[in-house]
């Protein structure tokens, strides 16, 4: 005897279930869980500077840092400040392994990319997640930088290279240190993996938060001394306190 009827049809369709908002549990205008609503109320980044995406005051400005010190990345492109409920989206997602907060994120930031390959950003030749010290790796039990990577990956169709950088010291908690510390904390924190190839690439370094910039700015110091071709970085958000290294 069956109990189970003999159907030769699709139980379940995913794609034409009704998706509901993460953030207040409406239905979803798409197939993405986030309201209309909600979507536009995220703390979009406003005017900002063009190379490390500091909020700013004025559109197509430069902030002093970057005029100063060009850092080693050429682009930061983030679609948020750190900000609510941004901010609380990404800490339930790194800290308490609340997945779909983080997933939705990244579908949002791969649209925000498509819209700007659309108009003037350059696309990469790869991604590359910001590699994460192996205690706290241990402890956390995944990379949020590497998931974001794979995730942007698939939505965008674009290779995702977890292979070329190593993390090779387990360093203090950045967002402990202000910005001169977090240099010195970096200092001989990666290294390149053996036979990594590098040499005449465009790379995307992707992490969650950009604060001081100091982990973009020593990846990518190391990616072009290898040899590549351009580095940008890809964020969910930016701090926007005035005065941080980008």
């Amino acid at each position: 005897m069956r109990c189970q009827p003999r159907y030769k049809g699709p139980v379940y369709i995913w794609l034409k279930n009704t998706q509901h908002c993460l953030l207040c549990a409406e239905p979803a205008d798409e197939h993405i869980p986030i309201c209309m609503a909600c979507e536009t109320e995220l703390p979009w980044l406003g005017d900002h500077c063009q190379t490390c995406a500091l909020p700013l005051s004025g559109a197509g400005l430069t902030c002093g840092q970057c005029l100063n010190q060009p850092p080693a990345f050429e682009q930061v492109a983030a679609p948020w400040t750190y900000s609510f409920p941004v901010d609380t989206l990404i800490t339930r997602f790194k800290h308490s392994a609340k997945w779909p907060f983080g997933r939705l994120l990244a579908e949002l930031l791969a649209q925000f990319l498509q819209h700007r390959f659309d108009e003037d950003l350059n696309r990469p030749d790869a991604l590359v997640p910001v590699p994460l010290a192996s205690k706290r790796l241990r402890q956390r039990g995944f990379n949020q930088a590497t998931l974001l990577a794979r995730w942007l990956g698939a939505c965008l169709d674009m290779p995702c290279d977890e292979t070329l950088l190593l993390r090779t010291q387990d360093t203090s908690a950045q967002q402990d240190l202000n910005a001169d510390a977090r240099k010195k904390n970096l200092r001989n924190a990666f290294a390149l993996a053996p036979g990594a190839r590098i040499k005449d690439r465009h790379l995307a370094l992707v992490d969650d938060v950009l604060t001081t910039g100091a982990t973009a700015q020593a990846l990518a110091r190391l990616l072009m001394d290898a040899g590549a071709a351009r580095v940008d970085v890809y964020c969910l958000a930016r701090t926007p306190k005035p005065g941080d290294m980008a």
